[in-house]
């Protein structure tokens, strides 16, 4: 530090110790009352936060303009405002969320009712955003104002709900990607109809060691994985259930077996999927009468798959390993390049049910990017080869 410098602070120093009050001149008084408290924020920019609310949860196909004029509609209903007042002054859409700004703070504290308010087949989130400090406003929700129910399988609360859709899957192997998880198990799910809607059911999924996390679309999508209990994977028995920090009612569902015996005997009814219209329907099972211990595979190789004797070897032997995990396999015939059923793969199980689960386990999955179709077939042609 300089003479000057070191002098200079010296003399304000003194300057200050001559001021009445503690040392603090008025003007520097007066411009700390110019700050707000809280974080070093300005008045005008803590007040602004004051009148914002967060929207989460908003669907698709969401504008500025429509979510603005529903919600401004909306609140005149409840008589939150008056109806000719217009409270919610703009709008900012993001990809799944959007931020409101109100006339008021106070005007603000009474739109946190509306949490929870249907729109466009989703359940908005009405919130504060994560940047507003202020006290906590006790507020109700929009069933509570109106008397109308929540959606089935819909939570209000953001975390709670996320919980909802996640499950465990335990008993995985190192094998298992997470890309596998998804598509075997979304797979599964579509074949025997627990899916609500088009496209597989599992949003994502985390793999750790000898355990994995599945997130769904649904809470409902969720509730009805649970089935998948105890299914065959790789030569494993994936265990499926509800992650430690659920804290919802026990669930009733059944295991894998369970729904795989409703599901052949026509019993199982099919969700939303196939009975409202929102997604393909599950092909209905073969009656018991028509199953057979002989199963046909086809979408799963081209003639270029049989050309090579080391390939086709390796072919027979990975499908000997991936479909015996399904039940008793006796045998196995890959026609060869040129022979009556080439590109098929038949399989031939111990019983009829253990035939069923390799149908389940492996219809709609996807290798090489073709989607597996399989189906019984009949005994006695197999012993004839008759393809």
């Amino acid at each position: 530090m300089s003479y000057y410098q070191s002098q200079g602070r010296d003399r304000s120093r003194s300057r200050e110790r001559d001021i009445p009050g503690g040392g603090m001149s008025p003007m520097a008084m007066a411009n700390l009352t110019s700050f707000s408290p809280v974080g070093g924020m300005g008045n005008s920019a803590q007040e602004k936060i004051n009148r914002e609310l967060f929207v989460g949860n908003t669907p698709p196909g969401t504008t500025e303009l429509l979510l603005l004029h529903f919600l401004n509609a909306a609140v005149r209903r409840v008589k939150i405002v008056q109806p000719h007042e217009t409270p919610i002054l703009n709008c900012r859409v993001n990809s799944k969320f959007a931020f409101i700004e109100l006339t008021s703070a106070d005007v603000a504290n009474k739109v946190l009712n509306i949490n929870g308010i249907p729109f466009l087949g989703a359940v908005l989130k009405v919130s504060r955003p994560s940047k507003y400090v202020g006290p906590h406003t006790p507020a109700k929700s929009w069933q509570e104002l109106t008397g109308q129910s929540l959606p089935t399988g819909a939570v209000l609360d953001a975390e709670q709900e996320k919980i909802s859709r996640e499950l465990f899957v335990g008993n995985t192997t190192p094998e298992m990607s997470e890309s596998m998880l998804v598509e075997f198990l979304g797979n599964a799910m579509e074949q025997v109809g627990l899916n609500a809607m088009a496209g597989n059911p599992i949003n994502a999924c985390r793999v750790s060691g000898k355990f994995a996390f599945i997130e769904l679309r649904t809470a409902q999508e969720a509730a009805n994985a649970l089935n998948l209990n105890n299914i065959p994977f790789m030569g494993a028995q994936l265990r499926v259930g509800r992650p430690s920090k659920w804290t919802g009612p026990p669930d009733h569902h059944g295991n894998w077996e369970d729904i795989l015996a409703k599901y052949m005997s026509g019993e199982l009814q099919l969700g939303a999927a196939a009975a409202g219209g929102g997604a393909p329907p599950v092909s209905a099972p073969p009656p018991l009468s028509l199953a057979t211990r002989v199963v046909e595979l086809q979408n799963m190789l081209t003639d270029n798959d049989l050309v090579n004797e080391d390939e086709y070897n390796d072919i027979l032997e990975d499908t000997r390993e991936e479909c015996g995990q399904f039940g008793q396999l006796i045998s196995l015939h890959i026609p060869r390049k040129g022979e009556a059923g080439a590109t098929k793969i038949y399989l031939e199980y111990g019983s009829n049910e253990d035939a069923a689960k390799a149908i389940a386990g492996l219809e709609g999955r996807t290798f090489d990017g073709r989607k597996v179709l399989a189906a019984f077939f009949d005994e006695a042609k197999f012993a004839k080869k008759e393809f």
